[in-house]
């Protein structure tokens, strides 16, 4: 049976990717910050499926997880996580904090991925529109998420002498718990819609379907995969500004 590693798993978009490649017939380990929470969603899998603990933003502990499940066919990386506040007044260990989850533990996840997947394997990341769309007050996420982009592609030359094909998928807004409190301001969503081609924000799932897409996709490599509704063609909502005004007396 084929093993494939979800790093960020327990939920949102790491979830869906699971229960995706699952039915796809891999054997999936749901990694995750939350080791209870992996144990519980790769429970609900059922065997031979299996949940471990995960720190992305230590090396120690990505060695530790591609050790412990040894050869690989299909690893994603989906940890995340964002901040929000202007740059002149965003602390500077807040954008560190970002940018060591989002970008180099992006970094170490495809250093061990490159040791143990397979030849012919293959890594996907999930990156963001904000790769390629700024956002006012998201100077960390945004930063990271297009380093993220090309640690992609120099992954992708590096790795193509093995056949391991290192490509990432670029979600718009997605509803999950990451952009859960986002979402809660009024008309940050409303926003992003009106913005959005296709009049809607995006699934879990149709994330995950791409996933899988670009898990078996044998000439496909290098490539960040816009995936969100054409929103890219337009303009990325003022979450500060709806925060300023929600807060505004």
């Amino acid at each position: 049976m084929k093993n494939a590693i979800v790093a960020g798993g327990a939920s949102g978009i790491g979830w869906a990717s699971a229960r995706a490649l699952a039915a796809d017939g891999y054997r999936v380990v749901v990694a995750d910050l939350d080791g209870d929470a992996a144990g519980t969603r790769a429970a609900e899998l059922g065997d031979p499926h299996l949940g471990l603990f995960v720190d992305v933003a230590d090396e120690a502990s990505v060695a530790a997880l591609f050790e412990t499940v040894g050869t690989c066919h299909a690893v994603v990386s989906c940890a995340g996580f964002s901040t929000l506040g202007p740059i002149v007044d965003l602390p500077v260990e807040q954008f560190r904090s970002v940018v060591d989850v989002c970008l180099t533990g992006a970094f170490i996840v495809a250093k061990y991925a490159g040791r143990h997947l397979v030849d012919g394997g293959s890594l996907v990341s999930i990156s963001s529109l904000n790769a390629r769309q700024p956002a006012v007050g998201m100077s960390a996420y945004c930063s990271a998420k297009a380093g993220l982009s090309m640690l992609t592609q120099v992954a992708a030359l590096e790795l193509a002498p093995r056949g391991i094909r290192v490509n990432a998928v670029a979600p718009g807004f997605v509803n999950t718990p990451l952009t859960a409190g986002a979402a809660l301001v009024p008309g940050v969503v409303e926003e992003y819609v009106e913005n959005t081609p296709l009049g809607r924000a995006g699934t879990p799932e149709d994330v995950a379907e791409a996933v899988v897409y670009l898990t078996k996709a044998p000439w496909l490599t290098g490539e960040v995969l816009d995936l969100n509704g054409g929103a890219h063609l337009k303009r990325y909502p003022d979450i500060l500004g709806h925060v300023a005004k929600l807060a505004a007396p």
